[in-house]
């Protein structure tokens, strides 16, 4: 199971759902001043775009995957705008035509002298920080299943979508375990449906990352998130281990309480898909125009 190749023929499905609710105007735990709405949007994009590269075969965006991206918050909503906002899943090769912008940003590389040199890149951007109103989670599992829903029945054959849900807190609207068991017994001939959940946080308390018990979990909500998480296939816990990641038999594909780092190494690992090994795009040191 979760071998299938992934082809134009057969293209798998990732879903990126995102809590975009109020709290995610706050800094992260520690001594980071950085809002975390807008630092996942930054991951989301590279993702997004690490996503296209893999995809460009001689000059040509390929549509192995088809994307969603959705937000909860003051709605639930595609987090898609401009010519892709009236659409929820979008192949790839669309992405790649319809970014919102091109931002220009410095990228250090070696000058050969032991010594560093700053260089223009240009990457695209799809979504914006984005941070109002409750956290809607159960609303936004079930538009997320029934996303899913329609896509299977259109894809039965391959490798099955995979769901990478970030958020910083709490459900507002109920209890997310029955809509993620629903959503995890999802899939085609190849397996069922990946969900991943990444919890970020504001207090300060120790992280866990991909835990194959719900033992070492502080509290109730964090155990009903690594319920509803599936467990990591064997490929992705060999993308987890390229990337230094420790995880072992049994582990899921969830974080508790992370940091920027976890957030990077969890999109990262959540697309590695069939053991692609991630673009890192965190060696490339990009930096913001000053």
């Amino acid at each position: 199971m979760y071998s299938a190749q992934i082809t134009r023929a057969n293209p798998t499905c990732i879903v990126l759902l995102i809590d975009q609710s109020a709290s995610m105007s706050d800094p992260f735990s520690g001594d980071s001043a950085r809002k975390k709405s807008d630092f996942v949007a930054e991951v989301v994009n590279h993702t997004l775009h690490d996503l296209v590269i893999r995809c460009t075969k001689t000059e040509e965006v390929r549509n192995y995957y088809h994307i969603a991206v959705i937000g909860y918050g003051r709605k639930v909503w595609s987090g898609f705008a401009g010519p892709l906002a009236s659409r929820e899943i979008v192949p790839v090769a669309d992405v790649a035509d319809h970014p919102l912008q091109i931002k220009s940003s410095y990228r250090r590389v070696s000058d050969g002298a032991a010594g560093w040199v700053e260089i223009p890149v240009r990457f695209p951007v799809w979504i914006h920080p984005t941070a109002d109103g409750k956290t809607p989670m159960v609303e936004a599992l079930t538009h997320v299943k029934q996303i899913l829903q329609q896509w299977l029945s259109q894809h039965p054959q391959g490798f099955p979508p995979t769901v990478l849900h970030l958020t910083d807190g709490e459900s507002s609207d109920g209890e997310p375990y029955d809509i993620g068991r629903e959503i995890m017994s999802l899939g085609t001939n190849d397996g069922q449906v990946l969900l991943f959940n990444c919890h970020i946080s504001s207090r300060r308390s120790a992280k866990v990352e991909y835990p194959a018990s719900e033992n070492s979990l502080p509290d109730g909500f964090a155990r009903t998130l690594f319920q509803i998480s599936s467990p990591l296939p064997h490929s992705f816990q060999a993308a987890a281990a390229q990337l230094g990641v420790q995880t072992s038999e049994g582990s899921r594909g969830f974080v508790f309480n992370g940091d920027p780092s976890s957030i990077v190494q969890f999109y990262e690992i959540g697309t590695s898909l069939t053991g692609m090994t991630p673009y890192r795009w965190m060696d490339q040191e990009i930096t913001e125009p000053e």
